[in-house]
């Protein structure tokens, strides 16, 4: 059966680096969950997960407020296992963080997405999210 759950415990934490490495293969596994806990600690960050008995899809995100958005949540982190893709399991996880953010009271739901990230942009689209923005960034250190 098909659902999605949160990671709470460091051994489904530790269970979702295969997939979120696919994303972010800078993360190393020795760090993955130091990493994870202190976004929890400093950020409020949350893991969700879509499995059937193995993790298909991934996504961090986390609930704040600001003067430009209200109440939102932001999702830093959405992926689905490269062999598992356009089986859905992305827009049940999709589907289910914007559930959560209208749970959770948000005003509005948001991501990023790297500009050459051709597929993740049809596949928001046709969800029915916009591109509300070009986002900036500086690297402070090497």
């Amino acid at each position: 059966m098909t659902r999605v759950a949160l990671a709470k415990e460091d051994h489904e934490i530790r269970n979702c680096y295969p997939v979120m490495a696919e994303l972010r293969p800078h993360v190393q596994p020795d760090e993955f969950l130091l990493r994870v806990k202190r976004q929890v600690e400093i950020a409020g960050y949350k893991l969700a997960y879509v499995t059937d008995g193995e993790v298909k899809a991934v996504a961090g995100f986390r609930i704040s407020e600001c003067l430009a958005w209200g109440k939102f949540l932001y999702v830093d982190d959405l992926v689905a296992k490269s062999e598992e893709r356009s089986k859905g399991y992305g827009g049940i996880l999709l589907d289910w963080l914007i559930e959560y953010a209208k749970e959770e009271g948000c005003d509005q739901f948001h991501l990023d997405s790297g500009v050459q990230r051709f597929a993740a942009h049809r596949f928001y689209l046709n969800k029915r999210m916009f591109i509300e923005a070009h986002h900036f960034g500086l690297k402070l250190h090497d």
